[in-house]
């Protein structure tokens, strides 16, 4: 009855603990207006018209509805192409860059392992120091020979030295006790893994995960320097092409546009920033719950 009772009273706050509240609460409204308003803006410029783009400086709707944009875009099956080829990279990208991560990552959680010292000092490493640009497009495209795949996008980083100590810390905070009660109960390191580890994990592989997603879906320097195919270039490599080419002339490289001709450039550069960022965003629901709890990890254990 007690604990009832402390529990439903209501904390009374003093006049300047609230006002603190208020400009703390207001701080935080104004901060995710400024955040938000560039992304509405870019979104109704690219529904908008020339004549609209020209002479209203900032706008969050706009007077006149125009498609012209969105049709420049996705007159040509390249963007269609480009949208399925980022998003088998995103994927199977991240399936692979989190099954090398948590792999690595479990045993140097371990106090037992023998050399996770070493190791994990070696990870660090690669943080400061890299192989360099040159050796390492000569060993993918020359040596390894993955030069016009997929795997020359996932392989180089398979592994984020960064996103692994992450996961190595969060694996650290699980009680050690489940590991040898699952050890009693006949289990092996496998199946301590897969069954006792992993399920518990679930925040940090929800926010490690989107990390991976985020980076394969916003991949082009990669994707520029290692996909050559048309067949095969993904979203960021197709939408830069547009936009170059929204300063040709109607009929480009054989191609006709339409009797809507070139849309303006600004509302084209608009229309491909929603097309290439509308699709990772739909992710984030999916995690929320998750995400909040696992992005903090690294922050407080080391």
């Amino acid at each position: 009855m007690a604990k009832a009772k402390i529990k439903g009273t209501k904390i009374k706050r003093s006049p300047g603990d609230q006002f603190v509240q208020v400009v703390i609460y207001l701080f935080i409204g104004i901060f995710a207006l400024i955040t938000l308003l560039p992304f509405v803006y870019v979104v109704a410029g690219s529904f908008a018209t020339e004549r609209e783009l020209t002479e209203r400086a900032f706008f969050l709707f706009p007077h006149t509805i125009s498609l012209n944009a969105y049709k420049y875009i996705l007159r040509t099956g390249d963007t269609f192409r480009g949208l399925k080829n980022s998003v088998i990279v995103t994927l199977v990208g991240t399936l692979i860059n989190m099954v090398f991560s948590c792999t690595l990552a479990y045993p140097l959680s371990r106090r037992y392992f023998k050399g996770k010292t070493f190791i994990t000092n070696m990870v660090i490493i690669t943080m400061v120091f890299s192989g360099g640009m040159m050796p390492s497009y000569l060993l993918v495209a020359n040596v390894l020979h993955l030069k016009n795949t997929f795997w020359a996008l996932w392989l180089p980083g398979a592994i984020n030295a960064f996103n692994m100590i992450i996961i190595k810390s969060y694996f650290q905070g699980i009680p050690t006790e489940l590991e040898e009660a699952s050890r009693m109960d006949g289990c092996n390191d496998g199946q301590i893994f897969i069954k006792v580890i992993l399920p518990l994990s679930k925040p940090v592989l929800a926010s490690v995960s989107l990390f991976y997603a985020v980076t394969h879906w916003n991949s082009y320097f990669n994707a520029m320097m290692y996909i050559s195919d048309k067949n095969k270039e993904v979203i960021q490599i197709v939408l830069r092409r547009i936009i170059f080419l929204t300063s040709a002339v109607a009929t480009e490289g054989g191609f006709d546009w339409g009797a809507f001709g070139t849309p303006p450039e600004k509302a084209v550069k608009m229309a491909t920033t929603v097309v290439a960022t509308i699709p990772i965003l739909m992710i984030y629901p999916f995690i929320q719950k998750y995400f909040t709890q696992g992005v903090m990890v690294g922050s407080v254990k080391g």
